[in-house]
C-alpha cells in the first residue's frame, strides 16, 4: 500500500475540495515556503472559488495570494501573523470579509474545539515516507520543528503531506504520524531552507539596543525569578538576543541552571543549552539553521506542538510554566496595552503570534523597545490595536528608563532598590515627546479589515482600513 499521489493537481481533486471550503498551511519554512503558493495556484487553475485560507502565519513570499483574492479564489483569511507585503493591501481594503487574527495558542485551540474546522490541511514536510510519516528535521529543506502543523494534521478532514524528500516506509524519528495522513505528494522542492531564517537573528551592536538589553537582564536578575529551574523565552530581535547574552553571563557567573528555554528557537538559545544554562529546549519553531541542526542531533532539544506550547484549552501548556518572556512592540500605551499587529501608520505588518500567549502565562512579561522609531514615540495614549492587554504586561524597558506596570508594587520596589532607572510610563511618554514632538493623530477608516481574536476566543480588538 502507498498513499503517494503523483501531483498536487491530482490530490486537490482526490481530497474533494469544493467552493467555500477551508484549506490550511503551516509556516515553518517562513519566507522560504513554496507550498502555499503551489497549492493555491492549482486550486485557482481548477476554477475553485470562495476558498478560506487558514495559515499559522503568512510572509512576503505569499503575496501571490493577492491575485487570488482579487479573482475571488480566496475570500477568507485566518492567520496568527501577516507580513507587510499582504498586510498593506489588506489594510487598504482588498478583502470584503475581515481577516481573522489568532494567537499561536488560540489557533490550535479553535481547531481542536471545532470552532475553525479545516477541510484539507496541506503540510509541507522536509522528509516523509510513502505512508505519510513525516518530519522537519531531515532533508534538503529541513526546517526543524513542525509544531504548528500538529493540530491541522490531527483535526483536518483530509490531510495532504507535500515533500521533496520521499523515503521508504517506515521513516525513523517522524513527528507527524501516518494515521493522520490521507495523501503524500512528492514535489521537486517545498521551499528554500535559507528562507526560514528570521529577519533579525543577530545580537545587536547598536549602543541603544545594548543599553536596553543590559537593563532587561538586570530586571530579570533582580526580579527574584532567576534561580535554579528558571524558565525563559525571548524573541529573535537584536536587542532581545543581546538581553539573552547578558542573562547568560549572569547565569554562568552565578552557576544557575534553568529548566527550559522555549518558543521560536534561535542559535543563541542553542548556545545557552550547550553552555548548561538550561536542561532542555522546548521548540515549536526553529528560527535559524543552527536550531535546525540542534533539534536533529541533541535529545535535550524537544519538538512540541502548538497545543503543548500555548493552547488555553489544553490540559496544560508550557507557557503557563514560564518565568520570564521578553517581547517586542510597535506601540505601547500608558495602560501597558501592546500593539504588534500594525505599524505606526496603521498598516498591518505583523500579528500576535505567541506574544499574548506568553505574556498571559509568564510570571514576568517584559517589553523591550526604543523610546521612538523614525521619530515616532513608542509610548502613546492609546495603541492603534490591542494585540496584548496591558493587564498581562509587567515591564517596559527603553533606553530612557524602565516603566513598571503599577500593579507590580513589589517588583517596582525591588528594581528601585537595585538602583535601576525606574520611570513612570506617563513621564516616559512626555520625555520622548520632548525629543520627537507630539505626533499627529492618524486618520482612521470606517471599514473593519481585521478582527483580533484573543487567545481565549474573545473579540479583543478590530483593525480599520487605512484611508
Amino acid at each position: 500500500m502507498s498513499k503517494v499521489v503523483k501531483s498536487i493537481k491530482e490530490v486537490v481533486a482526490l481530497a474533494g475540495l469544493k467552493d467555500g471550503m477551508t484549506v490550511s498551511f503551516h509556516h515553518h519554512l517562513r519566507n522560504g515556503d513554496f507550498v502555499l503558493n503551489m497549492v493555491m495556484e492549482e486550486i485557482a487553475s481548477q476554477g475553485l472559488k470562495d476558498i478560506n485560507v487558514n495559515a499559522s502565519s503568512l510572509f512576503d513570499v505569499h503575496t501571490p495570494l493577492l491575485e487570488h483574492i482579487e479573482n475571488g479564489v480566496v475570500t477568507g483569511i485566518s492567520a496568527d501573523y501577516i507580513a507587510a507585503g499582504l498586510g498593506r493591501a489588506i489594510s487598504k481594503g482588498i478583502m470584503e470579509k475581515p481577516v481573522q487574527f489568532r494567537t499561536h495558542g488560540g489557533r490550535p485551540s479553535d481547531i481542536v474545539q471545532g470552532r475553525t474546522p479545516i477541510d484539507v490541511a496541506f503540510i509541507a514536510a522536509p522528509t516523509a515516507d510513502t505512508m505519510g510519516n513525516c518530519s522537519g528535521k531531515y532533508g534538503p529543506s529541513a526546517c526543524g520543528s513542525l509544531g504548528y502543523a500538529f493540530a491541522d494534521a490531527m483535526f483536518a478532514k483530509k490531510v495532504v503531506v507535500i515533500t521533496d524528500n520521499l523515503v521508504p516506509y517506515p521513516m525513523q524519528d517522524f513527528s507527524i504520524s501516518e494515521d493522520w495522513v490521507d495523501y503524500v505528494v512528492p514535489v521537486e522542492a517545498i521551499g528554500n531552507p535559507k528562507g526560514i531564517v528570521s529577519g533579525t537573528t543577530q545580537i545587536t551592536r547598536d549602543p541603544v539596543g545594548l543599553v536596553m538589553a543590559s537593563h532587561a537582564a538586570q530586571v530579570i536578575a533582580h526580579s527574584g525569578l532567576l534561580k535554579d529551574g528558571f524558565s525563559f523565552q525571548t524573541g529573535a530581535g537584536g536587542a532581545s538576543l543581546a538581553a539573552a547574552k547578558f542573562l547568560k553571563d549572569i547565569m554562568m557567573e552565578k552557576g544557575i541552571q534553568g529548566s527550559f528555554g522555549m518558543g521560536g528557537i534561535t542559535g543563541y538559545l542553542v548556545d545557552m543549552l550547550q553552555a548548561g544554562c538550561f536542561r532542555s529546549l522546548l521548540d515549536v519553531q526553529c528560527f535559524d539553521l543552527k536550531a535546525v541542526e540542534s533539534i536533529r542531533t541533541d535529545p535535550r532539544h524537544k519538538e512540541i506542538s502548538a497545543m503543548q506550547y500555548a493552547s488555553p484549552t489544553s490540559r496544560s501548556a508550557a507557557v503557563d510554566s514560564l518565568d520570564v518572556v521578553i517581547l517586542g512592540a510597535t506601540e505601547i500605551d500608558t495602560d501597558f496595552n501592546v500593539n504588534v499587529h500594525t505599524d505606526s501608520n496603521g498598516f498591518i505588518m505583523g500579528g500576535s503570534g505567541g506574544h499574548s500567549d506568553t505574556a498571559a502565562g509568564a510570571k514576568l512579561s517584559m517589553i523591550i523597545a526604543p523610546m521612538f522609531r523614525a521619530r515616532l514615540p513608542i509610548v502613546t495614549d492609546r495603541v492603534t490595536c490591542v494585540s496584548t492587554p496591558g493587564s498581562d504586561i509587567d515591564v517596559l524597558v527603553t533606553q530612557g528608563g524602565i516603566a513598571v506596570n503599577p500593579k507590580n508594587v513589589e517588583l517596582t520596589q525591588q528594581l528601585k532598590a537595585a538602583g535601576l532607572p525606574i520611570v513612570d510610563i506617563h513621564e516616559l511618554k512626555e520625555k520622548t515627546e520632548r525629543i520627537t514632538g507630539t505626533p499627529r493623530k492618524l486618520p482612521k477608516g470606517d471599514r473593519v479589515v481585521a478582527e483580533v481574536i484573543g487567545r481565549n476566543g474573545n473579540l479583543q480588538d478590530v483593525i480599520y482600513n487605512v484611508p
